[in-house]
């Protein structure tokens, strides 16, 4: 059987084995996408899910870390809007913004000014 059809079985009867190996070591997904795509797919998951400002902070860094961009983050943000819907991603841009170190609700008051 293939290595993926595998993979999607165990995922779908709920292997604990799997899912703990997978949350504890992440090694299967980067034996197939690199850290950079696997840090920008989190980040993407992290808005999906709409996640507290903390869990922003954590995926950006490490997006960043694995040599990600501040632009491809905020790609990022721009390519689960179709998913996500526009007010998710409204919701979620300041989120990514202060990750990034940008307090754009603030440089929108002053230009309100």
């Amino acid at each position: 059987m293939d290595d993926y059809k595998e993979r999607l079985r165990r995922l779908a009867v709920h292997d604990d084995a799997l899912l703990e190996a997978i949350a504890v070591e992440r090694q299967s997904a980067r034996s197939v996408i690199d850290e950079r795509t696997e840090a920008l797919m989190r980040l993407a998951a992290t808005i999906a899910v709409d996640a507290s400002p903390s869990s922003f902070q954590h995926a950006v860094a490490h997006a960043l870390a694995a040599g990600a961009t501040r632009d491809e983050v905020v790609a990022s943000l721009e390519a689960v809007t179709p998913v996500t819907g526009a007010a998710r991603v409204v919701q979620c841009a300041p989120k990514v913004a202060l990750a990034l170190g940008y307090d754009v609700e603030s440089a929108l008051e002053r230009v309100d000014e």
